[in-house]
């Protein structure tokens, strides 16, 4: 699910949106520095490689967060600063709304919620906001740590995330990087282990006739090994 331009403008929007209600953060040198960065485009592409790494594949609703990361990979000769990323969830029937999600980045050691709010469409959009933003030298790399859960309740559901950067400048914020697709499931909540009568009626008594036989055999030979330590003891006295 590469994002669709109108989503993209979306997005953009709605991040700049959630980011202009932060004060500036660097001044002119920032300014400099990210305009370099957006000028060094190669080819078309963006200028931060954005990855989407170690996602895992379901998730179960209630349970506690599970972690994933974005790498930010900057491909030009300059500094990208100001650098938010934005998580898109696109649910196969648009029923997952934001409440029901729970997600975090990691800032400088600090855990930081994500906002999230509903697209038009029905995707949900997540803007790492409430900070500076980070900040990718040339060439280098920037791992972010991110956590994701369901509330207790979420229905089951198919689920494709993908990450798209914004760059803030001013009141305003460019497109500069996406991820690829990272899907995953939505899997009903683990209940409780089987009663008795549940594992009777799956497997029939004959297994628990095992199970039985299994553990008078192990009574046996505990009691022959007491006996035979009490008959040394006789023995030696």
């Amino acid at each position: 699910m590469r994002l669709r331009r109108p989503l993209a403008l979306a997005v953009t929007a709605l991040a700049t949106s959630a980011l202009t209600a932060l004060a500036p953060t660097h001044g002119a040198t920032a300014d400099t520095g990210t305009q370099a960065c957006a000028a060094a485009k190669r080819g078309g592409d963006f200028p931060v490689d954005t990855r989407i790494d170690e996602g895992p594949a379901t998730y179960h609703p209630g349970d506690a967060p599970r972690h994933f990361s974005l790498d930010l990979t900057n491909t030009t000769t300059a500094r990208c600063a100001d650098l938010h990323p934005v998580l898109v969830l696109v649910d196969r029937t648009r029923k997952l709304t934001p409440k029901r999600i729970r997600m975090e980045f990691r800032d400088a050691g600090r855990w930081r919620p994500v906002t999230v709010e509903r697209a038009d469409r029905g995707e949900n959009i997540g803007v790492f906001d409430g900070f500076p933003g980070f900040s990718v030298g040339a060439g280098d790399t920037v791992t972010v740590d991110v956590r994701l859960a369901f509330a207790d309740g979420t229905p089951p559901d198919r689920v494709v995330a993908n990450a798209a950067l914004v760059r803030r400048k001013d009141d305003d914020g460019e497109w500069v990087g996406e991820s690829d697709d990272y899907p995953f499931t939505i899997e009903e909540a683990a209940g409780p282990g089987p009663t008795l009568a549940e594992e009777l009626a799956r497997t029939g008594p004959r297994a628990l006739l095992g199970l039985g036989v299994a553990a008078g055999t192990l009574l046996l030979a505990g009691t022959a090994l007491v006996v035979g330590a009490r008959r040394l003891r006789v023995g030696g006295s």
